[in-house]
């Protein structure tokens, strides 16, 4: 009964902690307007990728940047919390933070940007 007492416990930590990610999910999506976006644009991608039938090294180049750029995302949002959280004041290294993680949002968009566009322009040959 032990066995499956602690495996019964296991699958509850499991789902606590699936549960304390897709929170984390839902409240970047709800509380930043740039993750919108950013789902909105991954959305046309994802259904311009059917359209053009991606190969599988394609789509999962296109996965891999969508993945990334919401990721970013996330990671400024955190930096955002924790700063705001830390110094309520302005402070030019607060301002720093802040920026910083903005900018890594900002670069990893336009690579995947232009990666998504090298990988449409070959589609699109190929598709024509």
């Amino acid at each position: 009964m032990s066995i499956l007492s602690n495996a019964s416990s296991r699958l509850r930590e499991i789902k606590k902690a699936f549960g304390f990610a897709f929170e984390g999910i839902a409240y970047t999506f709800r509380t930043q307007n740039n993750m919108r976006i950013h789902v909105v644009i991954a959305s046309l991608v994802i259904v311009l990728s059917f359209f053009l039938r991606l190969s599988s090294l394609e789509w999962a180049v296109i996965l891999i940047c969508i993945s990334l750029v919401l990721v970013t995302e996330m990671l400024n949002t955190a930096i955002e919390a924790i700063v705001d959280l830390i110094s309520p004041d302005l402070h030019p290294l607060a301002k720093a933070a802040k920026d910083i993680g903005a900018g890594m949002v900002v670069i990893f968009s336009f690579l995947s940007a232009i990666i998504g566009c090298i990988v449409f322009v070959v589609a699109i040959l190929r598709f024509l």
